[in-house]
């Protein structure tokens, strides 16, 4: 087993199956891509101890992770297949049903309470508005119309609407926050 990593001057080392004991870490060794053995002891070409022990630190991590890697991958999702390699639709629905992830319903949810809220408040705020506001809010906003042609229609100008608009904004921030 091997996984390569790009280290120095185009060296790689092996994955380790078992972490170096904290008694023999007093240097590191890797392999080269040609199957070199190199060591880096402390003093040899400016490494420290503390270099060492980072390197080791980063082998441990290495470690640890190939490990979790074989369990999840060996131990659970090999569980779920058949003797003859097919998969365990019978027996696990949610290795074939790629609609149901926890997290994202849980997320849909919460978007979909906090945009009801929004909506909930926005209506109590509506509610303080007077009847032309509402009649420019359903104009600018639902009808998508624009300024211009909101003024052209009450015959008035377009910064008249433009006031209106901010007036209408500044009630509506009052009671949104």
């Amino acid at each position: 087993m091997s996984c390569p990593f790009l280290i120095g001057k185009g060296a790689y080392f092996m994955c380790r199956q078992y972490k170096t004991s904290k008694k023999n870490r007093t240097n590191y060794i890797y392999y080269t891509a040609d199957g070199t053995k190199i060591v880096i002891a402390p003093g040899e070409g400016g490494a420290s101890t503390t270099d060492i022990e980072l390197l080791h630190t980063m082998d441990d991590e290495e470690v640890d992770e190939q490990r979790r890697y074989n369990y999840r991958i060996t131990a659970n999702l090999d569980g779920y297949q058949d003797d003859e390699g097919t998969g365990a639709d019978d027996r696990n629905q949610y290795l074939t049903d790629y609609s149901y992830n926890p997290e994202r319903v849980y997320l849909e949810k919460e978007k979909e309470a906090e945009h009801l809220a929004t909506l909930e408040r926005l209506t109590k705020a509506m509610g303080h508005l007077t009847a032309k506001q509402k009649e420019l809010f359903k104009k600018k906003y639902v009808d998508q119309r624009t300024n211009t042609d909101i003024a052209n229609e009450e015959g008035v100008s377009e910064a008249a609407i433009r006031n209106r608009l901010k007036k209408m904004h500044t009630k509506l921030k009052k009671y949104l926050t």
